[in-house]
C-alpha cells in the first residue's frame, strides 16, 4: 500500500489545470497562442478589455477571468519558481522571496479596469 500524497502537493493542479484550459481556449476560439512568457500577458490584458467593452456582468466571465489569472500565475511559476497556495479558499502564489501574489484577484481588477495581469507580472519579476 502506498503512503497518500500530502495535500500541498495537490494544491497546485487547480490552477495550473485552468490556466492549461485557458491556453486551449484561446489557440482554439481566438486563435491566439500563449507561451507562458511574461511578454504574452499584453495579450491576456487585451483579451480582458476587449471582454470589459463589451459589457457583461462579471459573474458571465468569472470562470475565463479565473483561468487568465491563473494563466498569469503559471507565468510567475515557471519565471522566478513561485508556488501556488491555497489561503482561505483562494489560490494565491508564493515567490521564492516569501512574498504573496494574487493573480486571479488581479485578472478580476484588470476586468474591473483597476489592474493589469502584464504589470503584476512586472512587479513580482522585479521583486
Amino acid at each position: 500500500m502506498t503512503a497518500p500524497q500530502a495535500t500541498a502537493a495537490a494544491k497546485p493542479v487547480k490552477p495550473a489545470r485552468w490556466a492549461a484550459d485557458t491556453v486551449s481556449m484561446l489557440r482554439e476560439g481566438a486563435r491566439l497562442r500563449l507561451d507562458h512568457s511574461p511578454q504574452s500577458l499584453w495579450s491576456v490584458d487585451r483579451v480582458i478589455a476587449d471582454l470589459r467593452r463589451e459589457h457583461p456582468p462579471y459573474e458571465a466571465v468569472a470562470h475565463a477571468l479565473r483561468g487568465f489569472g491563473a494563466y498569469a500565475g503559471e507565468v510567475l511559476v515557471r519565471q522566478l519558481g513561485a508556488n501556488w497556495e491555497e489561503l482561505d479558499g483562494a489560490h494565491v502564489l508564493r515567490t521564492p522571496d516569501g512574498q504573496l501574489w494574487d493573480p486571479i484577484g488581479e485578472a478580476r481588477h484588470t476586468f474591473e479596469a483597476d489592474g493589469s495581469l502584464r504589470l503584476l507580472c512586472r512587479d513580482a519579476m522585479g521583486s
